[in-house]
């Protein structure tokens, strides 16, 4: 029977989590290793300069207080009784769209289980840039990520995935789902993301976050499937090189 690791970066008490992880209970053994807060938007981060520590929640659910990656590495090598077949991230409250999944820890887990050769994807419900007929029942949109999830991993422990590769699935929160597409990624602006504020004893700060999302839009992009009502699922590979780039700079710099 195959063992299943459940992360994310919305921490051990979201919501999300814990409908993916019933949802994934007939195809397995699944385990929660989840922070204990939320740890949104830390990305990759290990955590280096302080000890961490795990807390049994419940059969078969910890809480670690780090990050997403610090608990997919502390699962897989102290936690579980076996090495996971699969890590499913997820689901994370909000899209992880373009450039945003940089950002994501959830799709970060999935990152590192990809780095330790265990087939992984991250999934995640979109409650922004989507279409204007989107509902607001979360629970429900949960739930139809969750089965979708299900889907997915099927599919995985059956046929595996492509070296170095993880896939990151939006789900939009709609009334209707209208299919599913294989996409790439996308690309979103910020626009006046950085606010200036002041404390109350008058100092003057910064607040990052807020601003407006502008999407370019392209043809078969994360972006364009989410704001036509499809679930995408974008494959994302771990080589970061830039192979037309080395290319032309072997051609141009080695003269």
């Amino acid at each position: 029977m195959p063992t299943i690791l459940v992360t994310n970066d919305d921490g051990v008490s979201s919501q999300g989590i814990r409908i993916l992880a019933e949802a994934l209970m007939p195809l397995g053994d699944v385990y929660i290793v989840a922070p204990e807060t939320e740890q949104s938007a830390v990305a990759h981060a290990l955590t280096l300069h302080r000890p961490l520590k795990s807390d049994k929640i419940d059969k078969n659910i910890y809480c670690i207080n780090g990050t997403p990656t610090d608990c997919v590495i502390i699962a897989v090598h102290k936690l579980l009784p076996l090495r996971p077949d699969i890590i499913v991230s997820g689901i994370n409250n909000g899209g992880n769209l373009g450039d945003n999944l940089t950002y994501s820890g959830t799709v970060a887990a999935a990152m590192e289980g990809t780095l330790l050769g265990i087939p992984s994807l991250a999934i995640s419900l979109v409650t922004e840039y989507r279409s204007n007929n989107g509902n607001k029942n979360h629970g429900a949109g949960y739930q139809r990520a969750a089965d979708y999830a299900r889907e997915v991993a099927i599919k995985v422990l059956d046929k595996g995935l492509p070296k170095d590769t993880l896939l990151n699935v939006n789900v939009p929160e709609c009334t209707h789902i209208n299919g599913v597409r294989l996409t790439k990624q996308g690309k979103i602006v910020y626009d006046n993301g950085i606010q200036e504020l002041s404390d109350p004893r008058g100092q003057e700060c910064y607040w990052i976050g807020g601003g407006d999302p502008k999407w370019q839009r392209g043809e078969n992009t994360d972006l364009d499937a989410i704001h036509n009502n499809y679930i995408s699922v974008t494959p994302v590979h771990l080589d970061l090189t830039n192979y037309e780039a080395l290319s032309y700079l072997q051609e141009n710099w080695e003269k």
